[in-house]
């Protein structure tokens, strides 16, 4: 509300992604700031991969209006409370800030409790899921976002691996997605802005 009239043209102006033009602001907003940016950040990375898992047969825009009350059932994703959260899922499936589905539910626990396991072995998971891009991000070249994957091999390979290093819910479709949102592979469209500052 408080931008001045030029800022605000220049936003209008700005090219996006064709999923981030609507009028929800804080869509525009993620894309704008977060959706591709590459993260290291192993705490924000749990984050990703949760609201990631909890968006499965959803839509985005509906994980993305409920994620500060997902910030705040599951203790901002502090893996080492969140490893102990077993005893609140009853507690957790009356919150109706949330998306109130058990499976999913009990996958971010087990996935915070892999991700403890990674870091008691000296691995971190930023480490660990940066491994998988050998470090560099990935840059598509789709004009248009309707023609990204759904998943690749990479994304395949990625999720049997998360799968035996004990990860719930990362099915391949998933892996992309996380894959996407983190930065380790760059799918704005080509005319957006986002892709040539990435």
């Amino acid at each position: 509300m408080g931008e001045t009239g030029r800022t605000s043209k220049r936003d209008a102006a700005l090219r996006r992604c064709s999923w981030a033009t609507g009028p929800d602001e804080a869509m525009r907003q993620y894309h704008d700031t977060e959706w591709g940016t590459p993260n290291h950040d192993s705490r924000s990375l749990f984050e990703l991969l949760s609201l990631e898992l909890m968006q499965s047969g959803l839509s985005w825009q509906t994980v993305l209006h409920k994620r500060p009350a997902f910030i705040k059932a599951f203790h901002n994703f502090d893996v080492h409370t969140v490893m102990d959260m077993d005893s609140h899922i009853d507690l957790l499936l009356l919150d109706a800030g949330i998306i109130r589905n058990r499976r999913k539910i009990q996958a971010i626990i087990t996935n915070a409790n892999a991700v403890a396991h990674l870091e008691d072995n000296g691995t971190s998971f930023a480490t660990y899921v940066w491994r998988f891009v050998d470090g560099k991000p990935i840059t598509n070249h789709f004009p248009d976002h309707s023609q990204s994957p759904c998943r690749t091999p990479l994304s395949d390979k990625m999720s049997k691996r998360m799968k035996e290093d004990g990860f719930s819910f990362v099915g391949p479709v998933v892996a992309y997605s996380f894959m996407e949102a983190a930065g380790l592979v760059n799918d704005h469209e080509t005319a957006c802005f986002r892709h040539q500052e990435l």
